[in-house]
């Protein structure tokens, strides 16, 4: 596989550019469909990858010995080959924004967006308001919008939509951040497996080239003098080097009679010096993960203003409707059985700090000045994500973006709503089960254990 990039926002291409003579055209066809049929992962962080364009430039398959499952693998296993040998570029989302602030603050607007790694341009002035536009990475400028604000005293306008993926600006710490081995991925090996004496056994990726069967065409361009970066390979110069059917097929009598005790003396090199991974076998240990404490994060007044009840509510009493929200976590929590922690906007009062509290069994925390709830939601997702399962209960649309790039899980306001209903309908169900105890018989009861209480002291 040839793997080159493309420019940025094109995504992935994939094409075959191999002589039918060597690779029939059926098999060919069926490479490219497992080239789509799954999402590839980079060996950075994990990642999907994009802006690429795959291309089939070399094959061999044996009439008789040749499964569809095999080019599946083989697939897979050159892709990541291929990315462990390339170097790679860490994408991250960037917003296209619009900033409007007064001429005389426009320098510590400009001071701002090269602090969060922008690129802006200076257009043409509106009145009292001078007018950048440019580009800069989410994570940098999600907050920015309370900056504006505060530093203009309000006449500062920012406006921002998702541009697309550019690259990060701190690939660096993104990727030690996130501790990807892609050596260590099970599901995603860039080891080949290459049979010896009828078995398997693996071949790291490193290793490959040197004992493979299939001279590479693409090797023999660059040994001939052309540009590595030229998009098309042609691979029917490697023809004279391929392999006859004929020498496929005594190499494999040659394997079979190995194992019935023959010995080949031609047999040597690499291949023979793996004897010992032809008979050890090959083990994974899975680990299963660590039970992981639940935290649940509720955005307040997004959920007051989304359910019907309480929006009713709020319409009247602010604080009634608080209330009433708090009475229905507090009872969800008592089920559920998780850290709850809901969240209200106080941003707008003046000089107000973080405030703490717990209501019966729930935690409830008021922002402070010039931070949203959604500020402190996505600051907690992002500093717990990996020590707890976080789940965040939101309807708005960019926080879950932000928190699904967190790790975490989401829940609507309305898929809350619902498994609120379901467990009033669970706890119901179980309260009109138990049998009622009269009057005489809770008297009865009270009885007995006294009696019981009494003899266990004497």
């Amino acid at each position: 596989l040839l793997l080159e990039p493309l420019p940025r926002g094109s995504g992935l291409e994939f094409a075959a550019d191999c002589n039918e003579d060597l690779l029939a055209k059926n098999w060919q066809r069926l490479i490219l469909t497992h080239l789509a049929e799954r999402i590839h992962r980079g060996v950075l962080t994990g990642a999907a990858i994009t802006d690429m364009r795959i291309t089939v430039v070399a094959g061999r398959a044996h009439q008789k010995h040749t499964e569809g499952g095999d080019f599946r693998q083989a697939t897979y296993r050159a892709v990541r080959q291929g990315l462990m040998e390339a170097e790679s570029v860490l994408l991250e989302p960037f917003y296209h924004f619009h900033l409007e602030v007064p001429q005389q603050m426009i320098g510590r607007a400009m001071t701002d967006i090269e602090r969060m790694n922008g690129t802006f341009t200076l257009e043409e002035s509106l009145g009292d308001l001078a007018v950048l536009t440019g580009a800069a990475p989410v994570v940098t400028m999600q907050d920015y919008m309370q900056e504006v604000s505060s530093y203009t005293k309000g006449f500062g306008r920012l406006s921002f939509s998702l541009q697309g993926y550019g690259e990060c600006h701190n690939p660096e710490e993104v990727i030690a951040a996130s501790g990807y081995d892609p050596e260590a991925d099970p599901f995603r090996s860039p080891d080949s497996v290459f049979c010896s004496h009828g078995s398997g056994y693996i071949v790291p990726w490193y290793e490959v080239k040197d004992v493979m069967h299939v001279p590479s065409p693409f090797e023999e361009y660059v040994e001939a003098g052309g540009d590595v970066a030229d998009p098309r390979l042609s691979s029917r110069s490697a023809s004279g080097s391929w392999l006859a059917v004929e020498e496929v097929d005594a190499i494999l009598e040659r394997a079979g009679s190995g194992n019935r005790g023959g010995r080949d003396p031609r047999r040597k090199g690499r291949i023979a010096g793996h004897k010992k991974a032809d008979t050890a076998p090959v083990t994974r240990t899975f680990r299963p993960k660590p039970h992981l404490a639940e935290y649940l994060l509720v955005d307040g007044y997004n959920m007051i203003y989304a359910w019907e009840e309480t929006k009713k509510a709020a319409a009247g009493d602010l604080a009634a409707a608080r209330g009433l929200l708090l009475d229905e976590l507090c009872n969800y929590q008592g089920f559920r059985k998780m850290e709850l922690i809901c969240v209200f906007d106080a941003y707008r009062v003046s000089g107000h700090p973080t405030e703490y509290y717990d209501y019966h069994n729930i935690h409830v925390v008021f922002t402070r000045e010039a931070e949203t709830a959604d500020q402190y939601i996505e600051k907690f997702a992002h500093d717990n994500a990996k020590r707890y399962h976080v789940t965040v209960a939101t309807s708005d649309g960019l926080e879950q973006v932000i928190i699904r790039g967190e790790g975490c899980a989401l829940l609507s306001a309305q898929d809350l709503r619902a498994d609120i209903d379901s467990v009033k309908k669970t706890m119901r169900e179980e309260y009109t089960e138990k049998p009622a105890l009269t009057r005489h018989g809770q008297m009865e009861q009270a009885i007995q254990k006294a009696i019981f209480e009494s003899a266990g002291k004497k």
